[in-house]
This record gives structure tokens, sequence and C-alpha cells, in this order.
């Protein structure tokens, strides 16, 4: 790790509370800021979907808000005539987006059909689903590419009962240029993240988001978003960038240590069976690591959707975390594993 990364990374760590509090007063991305307005959805409705509509008050508005459903909370969601469409934003590759999906749209339709007769005789209708992920991180990514809920099945048959596939969307600068030239909100919003990593290179974060909410006006891109929700979208973007920052840096530093770890013991004992054991203690300190930064943010009193949304895990493993510490508060990370892994207290 270079002298730059090391800086930046302490610098994360050091400022760790106030993430923290930022992730909870801040839960809005800058994405979805733009797009919950209807006009602006609409624009790219009609860019994903070649059609030309011009009312934006044709939309019905079927976002989820917090604590609406288990605590989740999708980025905009409208109902388009006939059509139900999903989108998301990500800066970090997940590929949980299908199960979280199925979430959403399970809510959705319970309330669109709270008044049908669903014990009738007569079909319900209900509106087509469309899953879209737009993805801006900075990990390699294919320009379009598919998520499918099947593909999180313990076992699946050769046709499975229950699909639901995600479409995602690269839009980082060179990517999905056909898309942009249709949708200028999206190219702008591209070009406004582009510039807070180019600018962030160089000088403070802070100075960084400044910078490119200043010439992005300047150059009429978002600008009257920008006017307008200028003090909010500086907060939000140094809190996005080190979000993502933050959780790419643990997942890397995770998984290298525990590899690392687990190859080195293998190679040790020199043996096949050696190797898999070293691989098995390797990514069982992982794990460890995962239980100790959750019981940090317990001890901060974070809640396990803040929690799992913040380190990216999965709710239930953070809740069944919380639920042995509540039963057992001075418990360590060792025991905590046990519990949960092998049935030992």
């Amino acid at each position: 790790m270079s002298r730059s990364e090391e800086n930046t990374k302490k610098t994360i760590m050091e400022n760790e509370d106030a993430y923290s509090k930022a992730f909870i007063t801040h839960k809005d991305r800058v994405f979805r800021m733009v797009f919950k307005e209807k006009k602006e959805f609409l624009e790219l409705y009609n860019a994903m979907n070649g059609t030309d509509y011009d009312n934006p008050e044709d939309l019905e508005v079927t976002t989820l808000e917090n604590a609406i459903y288990m605590g989740l909370k999708n980025d905009v969601s409208f109902l388009v005539y006939d059509r139900l469409a999903l989108y998301e934003h990500q800066s970090t590759d997940n590929p949980n987006m299908p199960l979280r999906d199925l979430f959403y749209v399970a809510d959705i339709y319970s309330k669109l059909t709270a008044k049908a007769n669903l014990y009738g005789s007569k079909l319900v209708k209900i509106p087509e689903p469309k899953f879209v992920v737009f993805y801006n991180g900075t990990d390699e990514m294919p320009e379009r590419s598919e998520l499918r809920l099947s593909d999180a099945y313990e076992t699946k048959s050769e046709s499975v009962d229950l699909e639901l596939r995600v479409l995602v969307l690269n839009i980082n600068p060179g990517y999905n240029e056909k898309l942009m030239e249709k949708c200028i909100t999206l190219r702008d919003y591209m070009i406004f993240v582009s510039r807070i990593r180019e600018y962030g290179q160089h000088i403070p974060l802070n100075e960084a988001v400044e910078k490119a909410i200043k010439t992005c006006i300047d150059e009429n891109i978002l600008a009257e978003f920008l006017r307008k929700n200028r003090a909010e979208v500086l907060k939000v973007s140094i809190y996005e960038y080190n979000e993502a920052l933050h959780i790419r840096q643990e997942r890397e530093a995770a998984k290298e240590d525990g590899l690392q770890e687990g190859l080195q013991e293998g190679l040790r004992k020199g043996l096949q069976q050696g190797l898999q054991e070293g691989l098995r203690q390797g990514l069982r300190r992982s794990v460890l690591e995962r239980i100790s930064k959750i019981q940090k943010k317990v001890e901060k009193g974070l809640s396990a959707e803040d929690i799992a949304d913040m380190l990216e895990e999965e709710k239930s493993f953070v809740e069944g975390v919380m639920q042995i510490l509540k039963e057992y508060p001075d418990m360590n990370a060792e025991k905590i594993f046990n519990v949960l892994y092998e049935n030992k207290e």
C-alpha cells in the first residue's frame, strides 16, 4: 500500500464516527435526489424504453421510504402507465440486488392491490416490473450485465419457478453513451461524479466536491439542481465518496488477509489437506473480523439496518450477531462465531 493510500485509509478510520452519523442523517444519495423528481425520472424512463411520454404528473410514486417494509429503502420507483419501473444506483458491486428487488416489488404490489379481491374468480391485473441498477463504482464492470435471483439459490432446478432479473448498466464515462445522449440528466450526473473523483485525486475531498459543484453550475451541468440543493449535495457527496472507499478498502483488506493467511498456512503444511485447512482458517479469521466490526457498531447504538447498509452485510447476519450480544453482552467475537457456526457456547 502506498503512502497516499495509507493516509487515505487513516483519515477514513479517524472519521468513522462522523460517517456513522452522516449515514443516519443523509441516507438519500445524489442519484435519488435527482431522479425522485418526476420530470427527471420520466426523462430517464423514456431514454430507457424508447418512449416519448411528456406529462410527469401521470407518474405515480411507488418509492419505498424508511421503515415501510423490513426497514428497506429503494432509490426510485414509479408506476408509469402499465409499467412499474424500479431504478437503483450502486457505487459498489452488490450481487444481492435481485433479492432486495423481490422485497421491494412484493411490498409495492401489496399496496397496489390492497383493495382488490385476491380470493375472487376475477384475475387481478398488476403492472409489469422492470428492474435496473445504474452502476458508477470504480471496479471494472461490463457495459451491460444481468443479475438473477436464481443465482442465489443453494440448489437450482433446471427450470426455476421464481426468477427475477436485474439489468445492470455501467454509467461511468465511456459506457452506454447512446443512453447518455438520450438522457441529458443522467449524463450530467455522470459528469458530476467523475469530476469529484478527478479533483479528489489532488485536493481534499470537501474542496473537490465544492469545485465540482461550481464548475458544473458554470457549465450548466445539473445547474438548476445543484443551485437548489448545494448544501445537501455537498454533505451527501462527501459521505457517498467516503462510504464507497471505506467499503472497498474493508473488502479488499479482509479478502487479502484471509486468503493470504490461509495460503501461508496451507503451504506450510505442504499437503492438499493442509492447504484446505489453511484456507478455512483464513476465511474464519475474515468472518471474525466482520463480527468484530458489527460489535463496534452495536456499541455505538446503531440499528441492524444501518449496520448492514454501512458494512454491506446481510441483515440476517447482523441480526444474528446482535441477538447473541443481547443475551450475552460480554461475549467476544470468537465465541459468537462458535455459536453461529459450530453451535457451541
